[in-house]
């Protein structure tokens, strides 16, 4: 009699990771798919679309992007399944072949053996179910494939406080209409919403996590390097999201993402109610550093009705974070008042000056920064009132 029992499968899995070796990688990663069920779902000659986080010109030891070691084991782990990977992103800036290239050669991925996307159309696409992004232009190629697996980075992020599984998916929004979609949607709930409208639309078969090594600090782009030694897997991005939170030690209340997708049903409302494959309380870092200067979600239900709008609006013009130029980093390169979908930011003698009227906060400036001169700042009146 066989008196072995089937566990169900976890929200969440986890596998140790300790370093970017090869061999180490491709344990790790072997480990974690096989607590989410694997990968039967693959089947010969499918075109698998591998979404990673290629958010801009870095090397992978920045902390910026999913790194190449653990992308190579995962197309090697398809390819033994006879189908076909295919790595992409639409990072900021131009999608053209010119220039994605140039962020594949940067970011490792012209190492990994895969095919890597080589389709730069777009296509207009309705999603009747949205809470606020009711249509959407997105990068075709995803479109096109069999199957999605978005692998991403652990991140601190300047607007979303986190980016991780939810956020990435933001990368299949072509990279030059990414300020277009802050300026659309310039308040963070409404953000946040618009995300969680690509994640039901895309809905990747499987979610990866590079908590390796992450990045704390002034992320998601300018941050440092911070060794967590996970790697993560699951089918809801949003329960991941609600661990991945825990481990840097984020207030999942203050990140809009998981405000949103709890707002819907679409996970708990702590990771209490998330079941992961081992604990992974002995992973939390104590002293991640998080962006907490941020527009935050704890004062929207102070007040009600007429009374609650006019707070919210004392708080977004007096309180509220908003990016500001270190100036001693800032080298003038203007990308700044290139990426700004306000226009709110003009050089004077070299150096960025916002115009704090125009400013909608959505931090692509804090973001695209390449010297990572444009930070989250708090303004006086917050430091005066909540000291720390």
């Amino acid at each position: 009699m066989n008196s072995s029992v089937s566990r169900p499968t976890p929200d969440v899995a986890l596998a140790p990771c300790a370093s970017y070796d090869s061999a180490v990688c491709k344990s790790a990663l072997e480990r974690v798919i096989a607590k989410t069920g694997g990968l039967d779902w693959i089947l010969p000659g499918m075109r698998i679309g591998v979404k990673a986080n290629l958010v801009s010109m870095m090397k992978p030891d920045a902390a910026a992007t999913t790194h190449p070691e653990l992308l190579r084991a995962l197309v090697e782990m398809i390819r033994a399944r006879g189908a076909v990977p295919v790595v992409g992103d639409s990072p900021g800036g131009l999608y053209t072949a010119a220039y994605v290239n140039r962020i594949y050669h940067a970011t490792g991925m012209d190492t990994v053996g895969a095919e890597l996307n080589s389709d730069y159309g777009t296509r207009e696409i309705t999603l009747p179910d949205a809470v606020i992004a009711k249509q959407a232009t997105v990068t075709e190629w995803l479109l096109n494939c069999d199957g999605i697996i978005n692998f991403c980075k652990l991140k601190s992020h300047g607007m979303m406080g986190l980016s991780a599984a939810a956020k990435n998916l933001f990368g299949t929004i072509p990279g030059t209409m990414k300020p277009e979609y802050h300026f659309r949607y310039p308040n963070p709930t409404d953000f946040a919403n618009m995300l969680v409208d690509l994640d039901e639309f895309w809905k990747p078969q499987l979610h990866l996590v590079d908590a390796v090594v992450a990045m704390e600090g002034n992320g998601p782009t300018a941050g440092t390097p911070k060794p967590l030694g996970l790697v993560l897997a699951g089918k809801n991005p949003h329960s991941i999201d609600l661990i991945c939170a825990g481990l840097i030690g984020l207030d999942p209340a203050t990140v809009p993402t998981l405000c949103a997708a709890q707002a819907r049903g679409l996970c708990p409302e702590n990771a209490d109610g998330v079941s992961v494959s081992d604990d992974w309380k002995p992973y939390i870092s104590p002293d991640f550093q998080i962006i907490t200067e941020r527009n935050g979600l704890q004062f929207q239900n102070f007040f009600r009705g007429k009374a609650g709008t006019m707070f919210s609006g004392f708080l977004r013009r007096y309180i509220a974070a908003r990016p500001g130029v270190e100036k001693t980093a800032c080298v003038g390169c203007r990308k700044c008042e290139q990426v700004c979908p306000a226009k709110a930011i003009r050089m004077s003698n070299g150096t960025p000056r916002i115009d704090r009227s125009a400013c909608i906060r959505c931090f692509c400036c804090q973001e695209f920064c390449p010297k990572g001169a444009m930070r989250v700042q708090r303004s006086a009146l917050a430091r005066l009132l909540v000291r720390g």
